[in-house]
């Protein structure tokens, strides 16, 4: 028995040695991954600087700001025609679509003209029988006369013969004058062109029952476009012709036009107050459309003010804000705005920002003040990294 204890001990000291072992080894191993792990999160956890490309950062600069009346209306065409139907026919064909230049004298509507030429040929027969009764009674008058000139016919027979006469002279008249009409009436089975242009509204096709003063279709001239404008009459008195006109046009977002004021109305509408003002474009520069809506600002003062686009600026309330580029870190700038420019849509900044600074054009939500940032480097476009290499 005692042998075997002292056998039993050794074997269970090992037993328990070799599980301290394992157990070290087994912690040991858990380090290593959990380091492994810990260095593999750290060099895949993002940088904290934000990266902002070159053209996302927009520079502060006076720019010129008109301060005069807004203007607001559409582009029309000074030369414009609303060809109406004169008579009540039927129309037979139209010869010209919407876009198509005309000239004038082109052929544009034609007419049912069947029930005019009957009248025209009847007032024609009309006229030639009113001819020759004439003929036949002033040969009867001049018979008359020289048999009382001899005094072989007696002077009321003279009269008689005068009378016919100067009745058939009356017939002849009134059936030229109808004949004529006749004729007025076929030439307005045919509509034409009044002057060089193109249709721009295409009122009826063939078929149609055109009554008298319905609108067949429009003639416009594309090289008479004007700028028809409305503009509040609180600012009558700052408005005359010869001033600069800076505007914009639906349809050409990226394009300023310019133009001068020829004519202002002398009152205003009953209604809304407004005062209508024609503008001319600058030689070379009018659109072809006609209609598009335009809006923008009369020159009666301009100054030069800091303009900022709407989309650079954060508004959180009444308050403005902008994010400004200091060194390397962003900061969000409180601003004092002024009005806005209706021509480039821009907005007048009065205080908070200097010309030169650096600003966010787009900022997003997700920025906070004081954050750091770094400007990426320009790519160089594909050619010019084939020819470096």
């Amino acid at each position: 028995m005692t042998l075997s204890r002292r056998f039993t001990a050794p074997r269970t000291t090992l037993i328990a040695g070799a599980v301290a072992l394992a157990f070290a080894a087994g912690m040991l191993a858990g380090c290593q991954k959990s380091g492994a792990r810990s260095a593999a999160d750290a060099a895949s956890a993002p940088s904290s600087a934000l990266l902002i490309a070159p053209e996302d950062v927009r520079t502060v600069a006076l720019q010129t700001h008109a301060s005069g009346p807004v203007i607001t209306g559409s582009v029309q065409p000074e030369r414009r025609a609303d060809l109406r139907a004169e008579i009540s026919a039927v129309v037979l064909q139209v010869l010209k679509e919407n876009g198509e230049a005309v000239h004038k004298g082109d052929l544009l509507v034609r007419l049912d003209d069947t029930a005019i030429r009957d009248s025209l040929q009847s007032a024609e027969a009309s006229s030639r029988a009113a001819a020759q009764a004439l003929d036949q009674a002033q040969r009867q008058y001049a018979r008359v006369k020289t048999l009382q000139g001899e005094g072989m016919s007696s002077q009321q027979a003279l009269d008689d013969a005068e009378v016919r006469r100067n009745t058939a002279q009356s017939d002849r008249v009134a059936a030229d004058s109808r004949t004529v009409a006749a004729r007025q009436q076929m030439t307005r089975t045919e509509v034409r062109a009044p002057f060089d242009g193109v249709v721009s509204d295409r009122k009826v096709s063939a078929g149609d029952t055109a009554a008298v003063g319905k609108e067949l279709l429009k003639v416009i001239a594309p090289d008479s476009m004007r700028f028809e404008g409305l503009v509040s009459a609180d600012r009558m008195g700052d408005i005359h012709p010869g001033q600069a006109v800076q505007f914009r046009i639906n349809g050409f977002d990226k394009t300023d036009f310019a133009g001068k004021v020829r004519h202002v109305d002398a009152s205003a509408d009953a209604v809304t107050r407004q005062v209508a003002v024609i503008v001319d474009f600058a030689p070379g520069t009018a659109p072809k459309v006609a209609g598009l809506y335009a809006e923008g600002r009369i020159s009666s003062d301009a100054s030069q003010a800091l303009l900022l686009p709407e989309a650079a600026i954060v508004k959180e309330g009444d308050k403005a804000f902008v994010w400004k580029l200091a060194g390397n870190t962003l900061v969000k700038t409180p601003v004092t705005l002024g009005e806005r420019d209706a021509r480039l849509g821009n907005v007048v900044i009065l205080s908070g920002v200097a010309a030169g600074d650096r600003l966010l054009r787009t900022p997003g939500s997700s920025l906070t003040s004081g954050q750091k940032f770094e400007l990426a480097k320009p790519v160089a476009p594909a050619a010019s990294v084939a020819l470096g290499a």
